[in-house]
This record gives C-alpha cells, structure tokens and sequence, in this order.
C-alpha cells in the first residue's frame, strides 16, 4: 500500500515521514492554502531527500508551462491536479499526472495517466466511484482518512494508495509525528492503535 503525506511545510515533518514509511510528499502551490509553501523551500526540502521518495506538486491552477516550470525548478516527481483544469493541461503530464476526481461523470476521466484521486471531502466525487475509476488506473483514497479507519477505508475499495493530510497534523502545516506514524503504519498494515511506546 502506497502512502501519501500531503501538506508538507518543512524538512522535519518530511523526514519524518520517510522515516515512517511514507512513499510519496505533497507540496501544496495554492497560495490561497495555510499550507502552502514557496517554491525555493520546495526546492530546498527536495533536494535533501533520498531518490526513492516521489514528490507531487498540488496545483489548482496554473498553466501547462507554469507547472513545467515548477516541475524544473523544484524537482518534482509528479503534478496533482486539484479542480477544474483544461483537459489538454492534464495530458500534457499524461503519467506524471494525477487526477483529483471532482465529478461522478465518469466521461471526465482521462486515460493513461499516473493515478486517480477520489476525495470523500471537499466537493470531490467520493469513494464510491472506485468501480469507474479502476479500469482507468491506480486509485489513491483521500479525504476523512485517520490512523483509526484507513484499514477499514483499504479494505473495501483496494485501493492503489491513500492520501492524508489535516488528520496528522497539530497546527494547519505542522505534522503531529505520532499520528504520522500511526496513520502510516496502519495503512501499510501495522496495528494503528498500538505502534507508539512500544
């Protein structure tokens, strides 16, 4: 099970994630968000984390040439699409692309990209859409997500991966570590009630 943290403001909170089993970290573009963060910080936390661990950047606008920029600037992995952009906007990153699903018309939907995000929150389509989603490619769950239901959430939709970000955090942009740890450990198969002090 792959396992986003979203939402990362700074080194520590990424480092921990890492440290915690986490495969992917979101960077949030949007200036109107409590956790956005510049891209020189961006570039700066990028540069300090192993090969292995993908970065997405979070935009919920901005043009194809724009997000190149990001992606060149920054070392970005891969773009998350967050709200309405042009369909030619999305295939532009065609499999370093993914897609937020914010509608239940499942014509939207573009083919061959790098994942598909269903959203419980947030006016996104919801989980439920999982059946629709899946012929398309990977599933990555998010929104309502706690250490407490993830294992519940994974096992009835099977998905690729889940993403969390408000339920480990102790402030807007601040990680609590030990939820981190928790949530990650239960999503990759660990006891969620029972990993810390151990």
């Amino acid at each position: 099970m792959k396992v986003k943290i979203c939402g990362i403001t700074n080194i520590a909170d990424a480092e921990a994630a890492i440290s915690y089993g986490a495969d992917f970290l979101g960077f949030i573009f949007a200036k109107t968000s409590p956790r956005f963060i510049e891209p020189d910080q961006i570039k700066r936390i990028i540069a300090r984390l192993p090969s292995s661990i993908r970065t997405v950047g979070v935009f919920t606008e901005g043009t194809a040439e724009e997000i190149r920029n990001a992606i060149s600037h920054c070392g970005l992995s891969l773009i998350q699409f967050h709200g309405h952009f042009p369909r030619a906007v999305i295939t532009a990153f065609a499999e370093q692309a993914i897609q937020v699903i914010v509608t239940k018309d499942a014509s939207l939907l573009i083919p061959s990209l790098f994942a598909y995000m269903l959203d419980k929150n947030n006016g996104g389509a919801g989980w439920e859409m999982a059946d629709k989603v899946k012929p398309f490619g990977n599933i990555i769950l998010a929104g309502g997500l706690t250490p407490e239901n993830v294992q519940e959430a994974i096992a009835k939709v099977s998905p690729y991966g889940v993403d969390v970000c408000s339920s480990v955090e102790k402030e807007k942009g601040k990680k609590d570590h030990v939820k981190l740890k928790r949530f990650i450990e239960a999503a990759k198969g660990g006891r969620p009630l029972d990993v810390i002090g151990r």
